[in-house]
């Protein structure tokens, strides 16, 4: 596996490979080589950008970012983002992690999916999330050189990763639609049954119990 990418170094700390070890234990090939991307190419983005962030805590995020969609971690009422959040900041307590950086990881997977907020956060949240968006919806793609991406595809592939990551975020969201209301989840609902109605903020609204 290449430990360096245009000046990333995958983390290599007790912390970071018990974390990679965890998450690599639930998480099969696609989603854990897009959980690694999504660590490279938001620490390529920091050091681009020359914000100062912690590797150890991003890595973390990165990792942990999607491990609300796999079974052991699937609650029934919470997004899946919390999920994954709550996983992560249990795996740093237990290892004696200070709470305000177990929370900054917390809030970077939680806001992992939410548009318009993470970039003006810390740059831990802010970075999880541009990760995120370059890898699966191309967000930024053309702010990495064609080498940066081929080396992170080469020590990371992709293989058939949007049609993978398609099911599994879909077989998600079907399992607890009433947590995608108001998110880009429901979009994976109303991808796969377009029939599917979810409440509207309007319809709520008028129909509360106040007079006006």
């Amino acid at each position: 596996m290449t430990s360096v990418m245009s000046g990333v170094k995958i983390p290599d700390s007790k912390l970071a490979r018990e974390a990679a070890e965890l998450v690599r234990s639930y998480e099969d090939e696609m989603l854990f080589n897009h959980s690694v991307r999504v660590y490279v190419f938001g620490a390529m983005k920091g050091l681009r950008q020359k914000l100062r962030f912690d590797p150890e805590l991003l890595y973390v995020a990165a990792l942990f970012h999607d491990l609300g969609l796999v079974d052991h971690y699937h609650t029934a009422t919470k997004r899946f983002e919390v999920d994954g959040a709550d996983a992560a900041r249990d795996f740093l307590r237990a290892r004696g992690i200070a709470e305000p950086q177990a929370d900054l990881v917390w809030e970077a997977i939680a806001l992992h999916t939410t548009p318009g907020i993470p970039q003006y956060m810390r740059p831990e949240i802010a970075l999880t999330n541009a990760g995120v968006l370059v890898d699966v919806v191309g967000v930024g793609y053309d702010d990495y050189t064609p080498e940066q991406r081929d080396q992170v595809i080469t020590a990371f592939p992709r293989g058939d990763f949007k049609n993978e990551f398609l099911k599994v975020q879909t077989c998600s969201a079907l399992k607890k639609p009433q947590t995608t209301f108001g998110t880009v989840n429901f979009d994976y609902i109303e991808d796969h049954d377009p029939s599917f109605r979810k409440p509207n903020a309007c319809t709520r609204i008028r129909d509360t119990p106040w007079s006006s």
